[in-house]
């Protein structure tokens, strides 16, 4: 019998935004550098397999990734999912991290999985978005798998945020129903423009 395939999620974050340094953005619709976009699109186009999905945060960043990338590889499937959208940090959007007061974010910090920044997104309804995906991704490599695929990896690619990808390294480590405090919340993600390849259990 052979052996079950493998399952691969590649975690690919948008180049560099263009944006002044210290501004707080996450659902702020801002773009990436053209430059830096399309070389990362180049450096994926060669090194993506064949036949992978490719799911991309509507925001417009990664969005502009996407359209590169679809132009370099037309093999590929390509499809906008709003689960990969990076934290919604409301009126906090757009402000310097500097001028949001001290207190406000001291109110996050002590309740970090369940306070809403700026009255944005809980960091527990991120998780729970991100897990879903995670499950659809997970049902999506399962059922090519049992299509009989040629190749012996199945591979699903996402085109997210640091935030999103630090989702992913929680969950994967410690599943939906463990909350994190601040100072356990990951801070590894990729750089701007570079991707991690992370096995879909």
């Amino acid at each position: 019998m052979s052996p079950a395939p493998t399952a691969r999620l590649w975690l690919v974050r948008h180049a560099a935004p263009v944006v002044a340094q210290g501004t707080c953005y996450g659902a702020l619709n801002i773009p990436a550098d053209a430059t830096a976009t399309h070389a990362t699109a180049v450096r994926l186009a060669a090194t993506l397999p064949s036949a992978p999905q490719v799911f991309y945060s509507p925001l417009q960043r990664c969005e502009q990734l996407a359209l590169d990338l679809q132009a370099l590889r037309p093999d590929l499937t390509f499809n906008s999912d709003p689960r990969l959208r990076e934290m919604d940090f409301g009126v906090w959007e757009g402000r310097l991290w500097d001028h949001i007061p001290k207190s406000d974010i001291d109110a996050w910090t002590a309740a970090f999985a369940t306070h809403a920044p700026g009255g944005g997104e809980r960091l527990s309804t991120m998780l729970m978005r991100v897990s879903a995906a995670l499950r659809s991704a997970q049902q999506l490599a399962a059922d090519r798998a049992t299509a009989g695929s040629e190749s012996a990896v199945k591979n699903v690619v996402w085109i997210t945020h640091a935030g999103v990808a630090r989702c992913v390294h929680w969950l994967q480590r410690h599943g939906q129903g463990v909350l994190p405090s601040a100072g356990e919340w990951p801070q590894a993600a990729p750089g701007w423009g570079k991707w991690e390849i992370r096995t879909l259990a």
